[in-house]
């Protein structure tokens, strides 16, 4: 019975994994859509949201038979718990590229993000990235000390996201009220996405430990 626990408890993980490097891939992609006007690019990130979402129910499901069957108590029922806290987090960044996705294929011929912003959602898109493979190593380590790196992480995310607010609101910003409410929107985007991750991270340290880490 323990054997078939700890190898559903690893199928678990393998979702998880798979899912990270899914929500990766998509911001990755939706950034280029954002970035070059790629409508193509933004429309394979919003049709394969539905793969994201597949994987969190599929993770839900196990989770419940987990524990309706093998009643896991102590450190494995806080294994089992944590899968379903960390799946809805990559959900909701799955999601989260899809809505830059959207925006850049609703501006489109034109880019989303006008010269002047671009390479401050390039920095924040960089940033994002190098989380999401953080986590995804996470994931399929148990790495507490890795999962720690992310806290910085979502600071320099947060700095770009004010300095994209300085260009936007500067008296000489010349893009009108709606690419400003675009930018302000995308920028609230990419700095979720990193809070999502940092929870994650969070998940991970105290699955590890055993201590909860104050956000």
């Amino acid at each position: 019975m323990r054997e078939e626990f700890q190898a559903e408890l690893t199928e678990v993980t393998r979702l998880l994994v798979t899912m990270a490097e899914s929500v990766r891939s998509a911001l990755r992609r939706a950034t280029t859509a954002l970035l070059t006007a790629d409508l193509e690019a933004a429309e394979a990130v919003i049709q394969r949201d539905a793969d994201v979402d597949a994987i969190f129910t599929q993770v839900e499901a196990k989770v419940a038979d987990i524990i309706v069957r093998q009643a896991p108590v102590a450190v494995d029922l806080r294994r089992a718990i944590t899968a379903l806290h960390i799946s809805a987090d990559l959900e909701r960044m799955g999601d989260l590229a899809e809505h830059v996705a959207k925006t850049a294929a609703r501006r489109h011929p034109s880019p989303a993000v006008p010269a002047e912003l671009r390479p401050v959602f390039k920095g924040m898109a960089d940033i994002a990235d190098e989380m999401a493979e953080k986590i995804t190593n996470v994931l399929a380590t148990s790495d507490a000390g890795l999962a720690a790196e992310l806290e910085k992480d979502d600071d320099a995310i947060d700095d770009l996201e004010r300095q994209a607010f300085k260009i936007m609101l500067a008296d000489d910003w010349p893009y009108g009220a709606e690419t400003a409410i675009d930018g302000a929107l995308l920028g609230r985007f990419y700095e979720r996405y990193a809070d999502h991750a940092v929870n994650i991270s969070e998940h991970t340290i105290y699955l590890v430990t055993g201590e909860s880490v104050a956000s």
